[in-house]
């Protein structure tokens, strides 16, 4: 049993770190899913927000700068144990998922503005999330003396092969194919659930008898990050005076999150099994957060003069 404030010894000889499923199945089941955002891209897209570049810059800072914060402050107040402190942040650092663009469209936000966000932060966390995790790793040392690190240049080269390259093939796919790509992207969204639900049944299996003390730590800060992130992105957006509709998608935005990449950094690249359990919480409870913001949206009637076009994603 893990208590409150311990810190954890390194999980040299994890079974979870000698999985198949997981050293073979988990990059490439990235792989795809990054295809799948890509695929979702037009150049429509990049340039009807960028005539207007207020909910861009300001969607964005708060998905790469005040949603990691956020998860430091969150695991500072509940004094979270080591590794789920450090997990917490890495979920925060990571960005916009695969299907947060469809939930933007069926809450009636912003579809452009969301696919942008997720293709930026997508991008820009390949060098921000090594960086709050390894600032994680200094407030909360694992395995006695802060042995346990984010090897920056690796894991930038990983996210840019597993990242950004399936991205820019997915567009080049809409580009060329955009029938082909129509077709596909109904396909990934799936495909990502089911790597996810998988991937969270893997995790616990390997953890044991401790998986279930790791859940139920976990469970409440990664809630509260969800629940911070909707809020966050909401408020900025209404702060920065941007209309409803973009509000509605930084709420998206920052409370759907791409937790593969979350599990991908804890286990592949920094051998901690534990550190991916609040990740694979987190995909879990955020689809129900989702639905909710799918239901107030269509719930809520549209004022007269908002223009329908903001929820569509191509023309």
């Amino acid at each position: 049993m893990i208590a409150i404030g311990q810190r954890v010894e390194v999980s040299e000889d994890h079974p979870l770190l000698d999985n198949a499923l997981i050293d073979n199945g988990l990059p490439v089941a990235l792989f795809v899913i990054m295809i799948g955002i890509g695929l979702s891209l037009t150049r429509r897209d990049f340039g009807r927000e960028l005539r207007a570049p207020r909910g861009t810059l300001v969607g964005t800072v708060a998905q790469l700068l005040l949603m990691p914060l956020l998860g430091v402050a969150l695991a500072w107040a509940l004094a979270l144990p080591a590794v789920v402190a450090v997990g917490l942040v890495i979920i925060a650092a990571c960005p916009g998922g695969t299907t947060s663009n469809l939930i933007a469209y069926l809450a009636r936000g912003n579809v452009a503005l969301s696919i942008v966000l997720t293709i930026i932060a997508s991008a820009a966390t390949i060098v921000t999330l090594p960086v709050f995790a390894n600032l994680a790793l200094d407030i909360w040392p694992v395995g006695g003396g802060g042995e346990v690190r984010v090897p920056v240049p690796r894991t930038i080269a990983l996210l840019l092969v597993l990242v950004l390259l399936p991205l820019l093939l997915g567009m080049a796919i809409r580009t060329g194919r955009p029938r082909l790509a129509d077709a596909l992207e109904r396909a990934v969204s799936v495909f990502g659930g089911l790597v996810l639900a998988a991937l969270v049944v893997v995790i616990a299996v390997s953890l044991g008898e401790d998986s279930w003390e790791y859940l139920r730590t976990a469970g409440a800060p990664a809630l509260l990050l969800n629940l911070g992130g909707l809020g966050v992105g909401f408020g900025v957006m209404a702060l920065a005076g941007l209309p409803w509709a973009d509000r509605m998608t930084g709420a998206v935005e920052l409370g759907v999150k791409n937790a593969t990449i979350g599990i991908l950094i804890a286990v592949t690249v920094m051998g901690q099994p534990e550190m991916a359990v609040p990740s694979g919480v987190y995909g879990l409870l955020m689809n129900v957060s989702a639905f909710a913001l799918i239901w107030y949206g269509r719930r809520r009637p549209r004022p007269t003069g908002e223009s329908a076009a903001v929820t569509e994603s191509r023309a």
